[in-house]
């Protein structure tokens, strides 16, 4: 039977492959700084480790056959990390980035980007069978985006470059994908870009939430400046440079769209108006 070790098992991709893997037969275990503060379920193994403290990770490792990995620590910790991984795991499937897609709206250098190459090519020397999952915008950025907006109670929603298509994926799709690579042989030496079904516009998402929910949202468009000093409340200020300058090089043509998670599931990638559904809840008032 494999043994999984979930590394970002608190995260919405983390805790989606955490619910998944069960039905596959194997044996489950998530690294946690605070088990007592995680709130997994009761199948998963918690152990404690710290990935910016590279001695802690022997523990949480002990017996493990295949890690996923979502890296939340410092660039510094990166190094330290997979060399502990890389002496007990024979494989590891690592949420990466669309770096090597030719879209525009995935070429726009950040911070983040740099962090994920970087993993990439100590995975690639590590020895280890590799597979590096590479999602596109995630349809939960609408939490944290226009949730708020939405609860307040008003029926405008403020935003830049509205026109700007992106194909959101679903959290599920993106753990799908990574519980196959896991428990499947076959996937070593992968790189799969995953993306929801269709393009849509900002506009158009923000019109589905409010179909999903019953409210008739206006949308109301803002300048890149106006937005940059809003977003900046919510994320940091390269983030928001990055999406700023990802929406502006996307009008104009649709999304990047793959097929890949219904090639490798079996089933087709869920909708955004599925996501919507399924997610209805947080943005009522």
């Amino acid at each position: 039977m494999n043994r999984i070790l979930i590394i970002g098992a608190t995260g919405r991709v983390g805790r989606q492959v955490l619910s998944q893997l069960p039905a596959t037969g194997v044996r489950v275990r998530a690294l946690a700084r605070n088990p007592h503060t995680a709130a997994l379920p009761p199948h998963v193994q918690l152990v404690r480790g710290d990935l910016t403290v590279a001695e802690t990770l022997d523990e949480c490792l002990h017996g493990i056959d295949a890690v996923f990995l979502v890296w939340t620590a410092p660039p510094a910790a990166v190094a330290p990390a997979l060399e502990r991984i890389a002496k007990h795991a024979r494989r590891i499937v690592f949420l990466s980035a669309p770096l090597k897609t030719a879209h525009p709206f995935f070429q726009q250098p950040n911070p983040l980007r740099t962090v994920a190459a970087q993993i990439e090519r100590l995975i690639e020397s590590s020895g280890l069978q590799w597979t590096f999952l590479r999602p596109g915008m995630f349809a939960a950025n609408a939490l944290s985006w226009w949730a708020p907006q939405i609860r307040a109670g008003g029926d405008v929603v403020r935003w830049p470059y509205v026109a700007a298509p992106t194909a959101p994926i679903h959290e599920r799709d993106i753990a799908a994908v990574a519980v196959r690579a896991l428990c499947e042989a076959g996937h070593a030496g992968a790189e799969y870009v995953l993306t929801g079904p269709e393009s849509l516009s900002q506009s158009e998402q923000i019109s589905t939430i409010g179909s999903v929910i019953g409210r008739s949202l206006r949308i109301e468009e803002i300048s890149p400046d106006d937005a940059r000093r809003e977003l900046l409340a919510l994320m940091p200020a390269s983030i928001v440079n990055m999406l700023l300058d990802a929406w502006a090089a996307a009008i104009g043509q649709p999304a990047f769209v793959t097929s890949t998670v219904a090639e490798l599931t079996g089933a087709p990638a869920r909708t955004f108006r599925d996501w919507a559904t399924d997610r209805a809840a947080e943005f009522r008032a």
